[in-house]
C-alpha cells in the first residue's frame, strides 16, 4: 500500500494502467521530441548560414558557447510538450495530474528553492577553498543571459521530472506494487541516459551519482504526492552545474566559472562525485523532514 499522498497522486493513472499504453506513449514522446529537435535544427540553418551551420552543429556535442547551450536547453521544450500531449492521448487524463495538486507542487518547489539555494551557496564557498575555479564567461554577459538561462534550465529540469518522476513513476506505480519497478526502473533509465563515454572510467561514478539523485527525487515525490520538491531540487542543482560552476569540457557555455579539471581526471572527479553523493543524501533527508 502506498503512502496516502502518493496514492492520491497515482489515482488518475489507475484509470487506464495498461502497459501497452505506456510503451506506445513512450514511443509517441520520443517521436515528438525528435521531431521538435529536427525542426530546431532545420530552423537554425537560415539563421547561421551555410558557412557556419555544420561546424556550429558539430559543437552541440560539447556546448562551450552560450548559443549552443541555450539551443540544447531549449530542445527540452519538445520533451515536456511530448509528455503533456502523450498523457491525455493515451491515458485520457489531464496533463495537470502529472504534477499533483497545484498548491502542493508550488509549495514544494518554493520549499526546495528556499532550503537548497543557501546550501548550494555554502557548498560553493567550500569548493572554492578546496579547489579554486577558473573564470569562464564575462560577468556582464553572464548577467544579461541569466534570465533566459534560468527559464530554459527550468524547462529542461521540469521536462525531465515530468517524464521520469511524473509520467513513468505514476503509470508504473498504478500497475505494479513493487517499489523496485515503479521507483527503480525510471531511476535506472534516467541514470543510463546520463552516460558519458568521454568521461572514461569516471563515467561509472557519474552514473552512480545520478542514480542516487533519481532515487532520492522519486522518494520525495512519493512522500509529498507531487513533483514540487523534485522539480525544485533538480532546478537548483542544474543551475549550479550549468550556470555557476561547470566541469571543464562539458556544458560550459553559460557557466560563470569552470573547474580546473575535466571529466577524465581520475583524482578530482571521483573525490568530487563522492562528496556529491554524500551531499545528495543529506539534502534528501533534509527535504524529507520538511514534508
Amino acid at each position: 500500500m502506498h503512502a496516502p499522498l502518493f496514492e492520491a497522486y497515482v489515482a488518475p493513472a489507475r484509470l487506464y494502467p495498461e502497459l501497452w499504453r505506456v510503451f506506445v506513449a513512450v514511443g509517441v514522446i520520443l517521436l515528438i521530441y525528435c521531431g521538435f529537435f529536427a525542426l530546431m535544427v532545420v530552423g537554425a540553418y537560415p539563421v547561421l548560414g551555410p558557412l557556419e551551420y555544420f561546424g556550429w552543429m558539430r559543437g552541440l556535442a560539447t556546448p562551450d558557447t552560450a548559443s549552443r547551450t541555450l539551443f540544447v536547453l531549449a530542445s527540452f521544450l519538445g520533451l515536456g510538450l511530448a509528455v503533456l500531449i502523450a498523457t491525455p492521448a493515451l491515458h485520457y487524463r489531464a496533463p495537470g495530474t502529472l504534477f499533483g495538486p497545484a498548491r502542493d507542487t508550488f509549495r514544494g518547489f518554493g520549499t526546495a528553492l528556499a532550503v537548497l539555494i543557501p546550501v548550494y551557496g555554502v557548498l560553493f564557498v567550500i569548493g572554492l577553498l578546496l579547489s579554486p575555479v577558473e573564470a569562464n564567461l564575462d560577468f556582464g554577459l553572464w548577467l544579461r543571459l541569466l534570465p533566459v538561462a534560468l527559464v530554459l534550465v527550468l524547462v529542461q529540469t521540469g521536462s525531465e521530472e515530468l517524464l521520469f518522476r511524473g509520467y513513468l513513476q505514476q503509470q508504473l506505480a498504478a500497475r505494479f506494487a513493487a517499489r523496485a519497478i515503479w521507483m527503480g526502473l525510471p531511476a535506472l533509465v534516467f541514470a543510463a541516459l546520463h552516460f558519458n563515454p568521454a568521461a572514461g572510467t569516471n563515467a561509472w561514478f557519474i552514473l552512480l551519482g545520478v542514480l542516487v539523485y533519481a532515487l532520492a527525487a522519486a522518494d520525495l515525490t512519493e512522500k509529498s504526492g507531487s513533483l514540487g520538491l523534485a522539480m525544485g531540487w533538480h532546478f537548483v542543482n542544474n543551475c549550479n552545474a550549468l550556470l555557476v560552476v561547470s566541469v571543464k569540457d562539458t556544458i560550459t557555455g553559460l557557466s560563470l566559472f569552470v573547474t580546473p579539471f575535466d571529466m577524465t581526471d581520475t583524482h578530482m572527479v571521483p573525490l568530487s562525485l563522492g562528496l556529491d553523493v554524500l551531499t545528495i543524501v543529506i539534502m534528501w533527508r533534509l527535504l524529507r523532514a520538511l514534508i
